[in-house]
């Protein structure tokens, strides 16, 4: 159970539905409230499609590529540290806002199903082999949490505001930070004592 609590939030973490709202909110703000919702569903199952993949075949693109368990664990570790950074610092060149409507790129991917999460599904899915039913009631109870955050946007900006919605994923960014930390010094750890 506690595997499954803190796979979730860590993949919570990684989705960013907080550091996303205004994101989707700007390339959504043109269309039609009735069309976002429907923009916002589509995206969503498109994206749990992608990471459901990247959960069940992360061990065989991992056989494939001839890649090893610690590699991704530091490479993972690299990667989430800097989008932490990006979460606690965040730049205004990171929102553009589209004109047309989305399909597929940017919210499905990178927005929800990004590299870093597809990434860290595949470590897992190599490091806990014989609990990948664990691991995807993990990425389902996720995807559910990010997806009822990003429907209730308007909720959550009325409720928090922009500043406090900053601030929250600021406070996502710095969690974020140790937990990139500490899956770098595992894959470390693991390297070193071969």
């Amino acid at each position: 159970m506690i595997k499954i609590i803190s796979i979730t939030i860590l993949l919570i973490l990684i989705m960013d539905p907080l550091g996303n709202l205004p994101i989707f909110i700007s390339i959504l703000k043109n269309v039609n409230p009735k069309k976002q919702k429907i923009i916002l569903i589509r995206e969503m199952f498109i994206s749990l499609i992608i990471m459901t993949f990247f959960l069940f075949e992360g061990e065989k693109i991992l056989g494939i590529l001839n890649i090893k368990t610690e590699t991704v664990s530091i490479s993972g570790g690299i990667i989430l540290f800097l989008i932490s950074i990006k979460m606690i610092f965040p730049s205004k060149s990171n929102k553009k806002i589209l004109q047309e409507e989305p399909f597929i790129v940017p919210l499905a991917i990178p927005l929800i199903a990004g590299p870093s999460l597809l990434a860290t599904l595949m470590l897992l899915s190599h490091k806990y082999q014989k609990n990948i039913f664990c691991l995807f009631v993990s990425l389902i109870i996720s995807w559910f949490c990010t997806f009822i955050i990003l429907l209730s946007s308007n909720y959550f900006f009325k409720l928090f505001g922009l500043k406090g919605v900053n601030a929250l994923e600021r406070l996502m960014g710095l969690i974020l930070v140790m937990l990139s930390t500490q899956m770098f010094l595992d894959g470390l750890h693991v390297w070193l004592n071969f």
